[in-house]
């Protein structure tokens, strides 16, 4: 393989009456990445192309886009894996600003209503707060989580209510009833157990399949939903949760 077409989303919502796709022939390269073909694009066939990356390493997560039909990272998707053709859209469920560019303020907003920092409501140490090491072990994976908005425009309960607040405020809500140095987890469970929290995940597994770092962002929801169940019938004890 010597080229590959990319067919790119296109939309300027205050230009175009509709969105529509673009073709470009782009010159193929062993190791291309798709983010590499889309900066090949802005850089040599047209700079009007709106689309958002930073790191290109996997690590901040704004590179998520729909790639032949799967939310995924740009910048860790080959070509190869994809053949001759490659479509890119951006991620759904958010306003466009411009091409494969989305307005993340809602994304935002929600993931801020769980209070995703430590609360803690003793007097602070004078240094750090200390944690064992199988205290640390129950955040192994789940603090691999970047944000990146994949599980979010996979989910189709966020396509369908607006107000649901999404798999990865839920993700990172579990994260922090998870460690042992928050003292927030009622505050949490009281929010994420809402009207428009956990109970309304359908379960369809489509965040855990596009997640990017393998994170389960399901497996929190059910955790969530378990903990809810129980503060609702018994008196909660953090110190019993089994990751």
């Amino acid at each position: 393989m010597d080229k590959v077409i990319f067919e790119v989303f296109r939309f300027i919502p205050e230009e175009n009456k509709s969105p529509y796709f673009e073709r470009f022939e782009v010159p193929y390269t062993k190791g291309m990445t798709v983010l590499q073909g889309l900066l090949y694009i802005q850089s040599k066939l047209d700079g009007s192309l709106g689309c958002r990356f930073a790191c290109r390493a996997g690590i901040c997560g704004s590179c998520a886009m729909h790639i032949n039909g799967v939310y995924r990272l740009a910048c860790e998707t080959q070509i190869s894996l994809l053949g001759e053709i490659v479509r890119v859209r951006p991620l759904g469920h958010l306003p466009i600003i411009k091409d494969l560019v989305v307005d993340m303020t809602e994304f935002w907003n929600k993931y801020k209503q769980i209070k995703p920092y430590l609360i803690h409501s003793s007097s602070l140490p004078e240094r750090e707060f200390l944690q064992s090491v199988d205290d640390r072990e129950k955040l192994t994976k789940i603090v691999d989580c970047i944000l990146c908005g994949a599980c979010y425009a996979a989910c189709p309960v966020v396509g369908t209510h607006k107000d649901y607040i999404g798999p990865h405020a839920f993700t990172k809500a579990n994260r922090f009833i998870r460690d042992s140095r928050d003292n927030g987890t009622l505050e949490r469970l009281r929010i994420v157990g809402g009207e428009d929290g956990i109970f309304r995940c359908h379960t369809v597994f489509s965040c855990q399949e596009v997640c990017p770092k393998d994170i389960d962002p399901s497996g929190s929801i059910s955790e969530l939903k378990m903990l809810t169940t129980r503060l609702a019938f018994t008196s909660f004890d953090k110190s019993k949760i089994k990751v």
